[in-house]
């Protein structure tokens, strides 16, 4: 489960990179000119808006995929983190019973 969510986390990821590429922080972008179509099908203003919601909501599920990805993760026991590491219940000598 924990793979699907880093496969999720990367995919959102990409996609928020290519969004932020797009933009151009001057107003150009692919507000700017998309083939010199882009007065004609959604206007300059509308396509900066789209860009900047897509922006966020992408932010935001990655987010809510990392947090969520949490409560998937196998939780490592301490001689799993620390190689060669001895637990402490197991350190301590057993005292033979009395006679």
């Amino acid at each position: 489960m924990t793979l699907f969510f880093v496969l999720l986390i990367i995919v959102a990821c990409v996609f928020l990179g290519l969004i932020i590429l797009v933009q151009n922080p001057k107003g150009g972008g692919l507000a700017g000119n998309v083939g010199g179509f882009s007065n004609q099908l959604m206007g300059v203003k509308q396509t900066t808006d789209v860009l900047e919601k897509g922006t966020w909501v992408l932010a935001a599920v990655v987010g809510i995929l990392c947090l969520f990805s949490v409560a998937f993760v196998h939780k490592a026991t301490a001689e799993q983190r620390v190689p060669g590491a001895v637990n402490a219940t197991t350190t301590q000598q057993q005292v033979p019973p009395a006679k």
